[in-house]
């Protein structure tokens, strides 16, 4: 069992060196047949689980933030009561009505999109699992943990414990349509970090983590 898990790990970090990500593998495959590596496959019974779920009825929670800014008024009072039941009950919810124009969201994604179609030496400067860069390219973030990588990468913005983020640090092709994102992303997002931290009493109003991924 110790030498399956010693070749796993040894995989793990062949994949995870290439800092070429699961779009990698695609570009491979293009060229040609390529061998997915065996990380990839996950167990028949975690995939069996997955179907079971899948045909379920289940519905992630939609907050409408409409009228959230208004203080004292019964429809914020109502907005609480639902992210709280919320998030004690899901841990995460979709929000809309919240001030961000659709228009805005979808360059965000053209940019973030064009990042991911870069020439993989131009995205290995980005690639990085240091917790403490708050721009970084990755494959996998529990690549080390899950029982199987997800065909996934992503590009993160982490301002989590720094919300002083430098333009220069993230990629050109993505920079200003990411800026003019994030920028409307922290003003709705204060308006729910006081709401969240009343509500967990810790402070999450200077706490905000952008994942954009390719999947």
């Amino acid at each position: 069992m110790d030498i399956l898990a010693d070749d796993r790990t040894k995989q793990l970090k062949a994949f995870d060196d290439t800092k070429a990500g699961v779009k990698g593998l695609v570009d491979a495959a293009a060229g040609g047949v390529v061998d997915i590596p065996n990380i990839f496959i996950r167990p028949p019974d975690e995939v069996a689980e997955d179907l079971e779920v899948s045909k379920t009825s289940l519905q992630v929670p939609v907050i409408d933030l409409h009228g959230v800014g208004d203080k004292g008024s019964s429809k914020r009072h109502n907005i609480i009561n639902e992210i709280k039941h919320a998030s004690e009950r899901w841990g995460f919810f979709q929000v809309v009505n919240h001030g961000i124009p659709t228009k805005v969201l979808e360059d965000m994604l053209k940019g973030v999109r064009g990042f991911h179609e870069q020439d993989v030496e131009f995205k290995k400067d980005y690639y990085s699992r240091d917790p403490e860069r708050m721009v970084k390219f990755h494959t996998n973030y529990d690549l080390y943990l899950s029982r199987a990588a997800n065909w996934r990468d992503t590009l993160e913005i982490d301002m989590m414990n720094n919300y002083h983020l430098d333009p220069k640090d993230l990629p050109s092709i993505c920079r200003y349509k990411s800026l003019k994102t994030i920028l409307l992303v922290k003003i709705t997002y204060s308006k729910l970090g006081v709401i969240l931290t009343s509500i967990t009493n810790y402070d999450l109003i200077n706490s905000l983590n952008i994942w954009c991924d390719l999947v």
